[in-house]
């Protein structure tokens, strides 16, 4: 297995987490944090890239992946677990999501077409380019860690090099919760990214693509993504800080809603009438590189637990049910999504941590099942707010545990959890694995 393999592959997974929802979040935390940019990106690369980088490690150093992760707890809920979160974050969300965002932020800011039959179009078109670059899934190392980053770069690089020349460092008050705790804020705002469940569905094409270019032995796998990882990582860490300061740089007095404003307007002051084509390409390059991403990862994963049916009949199908769920609409998308992102993530972030550390510690089936019991009991009222149902008294009582608000009320008690599930374990002395033993 070559190094330029290796770097290619790490390319690949650079364009697959950058999705438009990545690059919208840098440029309005910059704006909003000001002079306290410092800590506050330095919070958002924590948990935007540190987090990530964790969770594909995590699923490289799995005999089965994401489903081992799991079935620490049962191997019941390793298969139901891991099913629940290829769909959600891919086929009725993450896959429909890009295409959304492509069309809203992209062809929208290109063309000004906004009407159902334009929605319409713009999908058809979108999804038989997503699905004829995922066809054939050995080929889109080549296709993606070849092409399509390097275009996606060289477009990012024509804005933030011409941002960098032209606007001035001028000191400005941070804002809201920056201007208390930019650090705490700015890992929230890495968190609600998303890539860290993504990151859980990359590991297998990760993984698939290190197969295919020569890596035969674990050490070998384990090797690669690690590489990968870092190339990954590193450009991630440049893009997110340099999107960042754009919006910490950018002219004017002008409110902010999204980082997207942001983004065209800086686009507009620099290049005028091409700033609207400019930001419209760079969006719609992360998006289909994240969705072919996405299929890709859903197929392969689908194809290994039922392989009756070919990669390629997966592909299809989930091309389609992408096809039909944006239609829906962005806003109709997001608002379906919340509840259930809710609840998965905690319950992953907990695996992945959980994951790592059991190669320090020692395994701990105890350790994995009190923790995910407590992290989902959190995550499923979480959820049940989100959608209007709130028990005061019960609100009253999870209050208790620090930034329940921000939604991470689950991180304490839950990682207490699995420090008395680890210590049952050593006290009773008993076999620790028994997970395995069940598949």
């Amino acid at each position: 297995m070559s190094r330029i393999n290796v770097l290619f592959i790490g390319f690949m997974l650079f364009s697959l987490f950058f999705g438009a929802g990545n690059l919208i979040f840098p440029p309005l935390l910059g704006w909003e944090s000001g002079d306290n940019f410092g800590p506050a990106i330095t919070g958002f690369l924590i948990t935007g890239v540190l987090l990530p980088f964790m969770a594909v490690m995590a699923v490289a150093l799995e005999d089965n992946g994401l489903i081992s992760m799991g079935s620490r707890v049962h191997h019941i809920f390793g298969i139901v677990f891991a099913i629940i979160i290829y769909l959600s974050i891919g086929a009725f969300y993450g896959i429909p999501r890009a295409s959304s965002v492509a069309y809203e932020l992209g062809f929208q800011q290109i063309f000004k077409i906004d009407d159902r039959f334009g929605i319409f179009v713009f999908s058809l078109i979108f999804f038989t380019i997503t699905y004829l670059i995922s066809l054939n899934p050995k080929k889109i190392v080549n296709r993606i860690g070849q092409y399509l980053t390097p275009l996606l770069l060289l477009v990012l690089a024509v804005l933030v090099i011409q941002s960098f020349m032209t606007f001035e460092n001028v000191s400005t008050p941070a804002a809201g919760k920056y201007a208390s705790a930019p650090l705490v804020t700015g890992i929230l705002e890495g968190y609600f990214t998303m890539d860290a469940v993504a990151a859980l569905a990359f590991g297998i094409v990760i993984i698939n693509a290190l197969k295919d270019k020569g890596a035969a032995s674990k050490k070998e796998l384990v090797k690669g993504t690690l590489v990968s990882a870092l190339v990954a990582g590193t450009g991630l860490v440049a893009v997110y800080f340099s999107l960042g300061w754009i919006g910490r740089v950018i002219p004017g007095e002008t409110s902010f809603q999204n980082g997207a404003e942001i983004l065209t307007s800086a686009s507009g002051i620099l290049f005028v009438t091409s700033g609207n084509i400019l930001f419209g390409l760079i969006v719609m390059l992360a998006c289909l590189t994240t969705c072919v991403g996405l299929i890709n990862a859903c197929s392969s994963f689908f194809n290994e637990i039922y392989p009756r049916l070919s990669y390629s009949r997966y592909v299809t199908i989930f091309v389609i049910i992408g096809l039909l769920v944006s239609n829906l609409g962005l806003n109709m998308i997001l608002h379906v999504a919340v509840p259930l992102l809710s609840f998965i993530y905690p319950i992953a972030i907990m695996l992945i941590v959980l994951s790592l550390l059991e190669h320090i510690t020692g395994k701990s089936k105890t350790m994995f099942q009190l923790a995910v019991a407590v992290t989902a009991f959190y995550a499923l009222y979480e959820a049940l707010v989100s959608i209007g149902f709130e028990l005061e008294f019960l609100t009253g009582l999870l209050d208790i545990a620090p930034f329940f608000e921000q939604g991470l009320g689950w991180v304490l008690p839950g990682f207490l959890a699995a420090m008395i599930g680890y210590g049952i374990d050593i006290i009773k002395n008993k076999p620790v694995d028994e997970s395995r033993q069940n598949q």
